[in-house]
């Protein structure tokens, strides 16, 4: 267990102190992600996080790897380079996007290649968590593999749409992922509590903490689709690892761990994400839009028209992350009848406090003091704002103004010391339907 806590500091360290690094360059380069309607944040704000967060997980992998307990698993596993050259493509698609903003068929079909080299590499459903069935034949497998990642990649992408939303929701995911990983193979191999899935987990965990100071509101940079494409990667490969590859029989203990509780763990662990890529993908469809048209319907969306707070509503959507998480989580050491008392009780406090808040006298407190609320039709045509701070998207400010009125919070701490919004310049706003330049 140390040896995993040493990976995700590694992990959290090395991304924390790799952000400024990152950050100077998007803001050489102009990757800003301008203000539109179905956007919570006023002013423009560096992404490319990602990038940084890529790096972090690389470097602790790979320091990980020459720790003698890890090597067997991390330096001659094939295993874990595939999740790590599917994410590296991942994020290479998502840096792409990122700086050209390339449209959602070219973006998918990057996404498809990605999953699909992790796959092909051999981190694929072989067997289903349902009583042992065997998938198919390999290209079946391959094509499982592929649809299922794709479903997660893109539910963390439409997750990311406030300040340290998606990376605190993937954070928390990742730690019950490492529990689950972790348990099921000390049952499933005793005395040998080295797995890839175990690994992966704790450094996905390590460099969406690190990045959280730098992204918790108000943000300094977003993560962008190199970030979220790559989260969901590295979340996706890992649950795929253990639930796609691990005999289920192996993992039962009677009335705590039935043969089928994998699939159950895996869907749970990141239910909030999959619920919301749903019910988008069902809303889309309904009004005759692509499933990839950008909108303001997504829960953060609603729980902000709703009357809380930007952080309220970030901390609200953890919170429910963790209740989702670590309930199932606890089917694997609690029988279920305890567990679903427990859950009830966690879901009960998690509703008193999601809707103690609402009303409108507090949305319009909110807008009276400058506060941004997306409208329910909002789109990618037009700039609407409550604030009464507002951001032109046809005229872009100068730099003198982005200066004067404080646009770029990163000069307030003493990590951004050295970055100057004079070097901040004004790229073309463009109105593309994506759903991570959405980011507040």
């Amino acid at each position: 267990m140390r040896v995993y806590i040493l990976v995700l500091l590694l992990s959290a360290a090395l991304t924390y102190f790799l952000v400024p690094a990152v950050l100077r360059f998007a803001l050489r380069i102009g990757a800003m992600t301008q203000v539109r309607e179905r956007d919570v944040h006023t002013v423009p704000i560096p992404r490319l996080g990602g990038v940084a967060m890529f790096l972090g997980f690389t470097a602790s992998l790979l320091i990980a790897s020459n720790i003698p307990y890890l090597h067997r698993v991390l330096g001659n596993n094939s295993q874990v380079w595939a999740i790590w050259w599917g994410a590296a493509l991942m994020c290479l698609v998502g840096f792409i996007d990122d700086i050209w903003e390339l449209d959602w068929y070219t973006k998918l079909a990057g996404e498809v290649l990605a999953a699909g080299v992790m796959a092909w590499k051999g981190v694929q459903f072989i067997t289903l968590p349902f009583m042992g069935l065997t998938v198919g034949s390999a290209r079946f497998n391959i094509a499982c593999t592929v649809l299922v990642v794709i479903v997660i990649v893109n539910a963390v992408n439409f997750m990311d749409g406030l300040d340290g939303l998606a990376s605190g929701i993937v954070a928390i995911a990742s730690i019950a992922f490492f529990i689950y990983s972790y348990i099921l193979t000390r049952n499933a191999t005793p005395g040998d509590y080295t797995s890839v899935a175990c690994a992966v987990s704790a450094a996905s965990a390590g460099m969406c903490i690190g990045f959280l100071p730098h992204n918790f509101h108000p943000a300094r940079i977003f993560m962008g689709d190199s970030g979220a494409l790559m989260l969901g990667m590295v979340i996706a490969g890992a649950g795929i690892q253990v639930t796609g590859q691990i005999d289920p029989a192996a993992t039962s203990l009677g009335y705590k761990l039935p043969a089928y509780l994998p699939l159950l763990l895996s869907v749970g662990i990141i239910a909030l994400p999959i619920v919301d890529f749903l019910w988008a993908t069902f809303r889309r469809l309904r009004r005759g839009q692509s499933p990839f048209h950008a909108d303001a319907g997504h829960l953060h969306h609603r729980l902000l028209r709703l009357g809380h707070s930007h952080v309220g509503t970030v901390l609200i959507l953890h919170m429910w992350a963790a209740v989702f998480s670590f309930s199932c989580i606890l089917l694997v050491v609690w029988p279920a009848k305890k567990v679903v008392w427990v859950a009830l009780g966690s879901a009960a406090i998690a509703s008193v406090v999601t809707f103690r808040m609402f009303g409108a006298g507090r949305r319009k407190a909110r807008v009276t003091q400058g506060e941004r609320i997306p409208s329910k039709d909002a789109t990618d045509n037009v700039e609407v704002t409550l604030s009464s701070t507002r951001v032109d998207p046809i005229a872009p400010h100068s730099n003198s103004e982005l200066a004067t009125q404080g646009r770029l919070s990163a000069t307030t701490n003493s990590l951004y010391d050295d970055v100057s919004p004079k070097s901040v310049g004004s790229p073309p706003i463009s109105f593309h339907d994506d759903e991570k330049r959405g980011q507040s």
